[in-house]
């Protein structure tokens, strides 16, 4: 596969101001690990092997265990998560696929039994960001590194 374009390059004013929103999903006081652990969970879903090779890998660095971020595609049958990060996994799961029914009202008040008004806020913005990244990557054909397998 060939990267199709640099959208940065080709559209520079608009991915600043793409830029300036992730920064503030960053700094919005969500905790690192559940941001690194829901955009793994949306870029799986998007099939966006950019963003999960990137997510995966800073999840790791920031130390994130390798067994839950394999795990995080099979959330639902892992005894690993916490109820607000089931919540989180959940509620990433029917905003990144928000055509298929929405967010039903349950899941609307099963997810504020475990983030307030104001982080479910916050959540949403970040599930919609990286959805963004996705399709930027996905539809462009961003090309992950690859890295070199480390000796035994």
């Amino acid at each position: 596969m060939k990267q199709r374009l640099q959208f940065f390059a080709a559209a520079p004013e608009i991915m600043k101001a793409v830029a300036a929103l992730n920064k503030a999903v960053e700094e919005s006081g969500l905790e690192r690990s559940l941001l690194h652990l829901i955009k793994l969970r949306a870029s799986q879903i998007n099939g966006c092997s950019f963003c999960v090779d990137m997510h995966s890998r800073e999840a790791r660095e920031d130390g994130e265990t390798e067994q839950r971020v394999y795990l995080v595609a099979a959330w639902k049958e892992s005894p690993l998560f916490s109820d607000r990060e089931r919540a989180a996994f959940a509620w990433t799961e029917a905003v990144t696929l928000i055509s298929n029914g929405g967010v039903s009202d349950e899941l609307y008040e099963k997810t504020l039994k475990h983030f307030s008004e104001q982080e479910l806020t916050k959540l949403t913005v970040a599930v919609g960001m990286i959805n963004v990244w996705n399709r930027l990557c996905v539809s462009f054909h961003a090309i992950h590194p690859v890295h070199a397998a480390k000796a035994a």
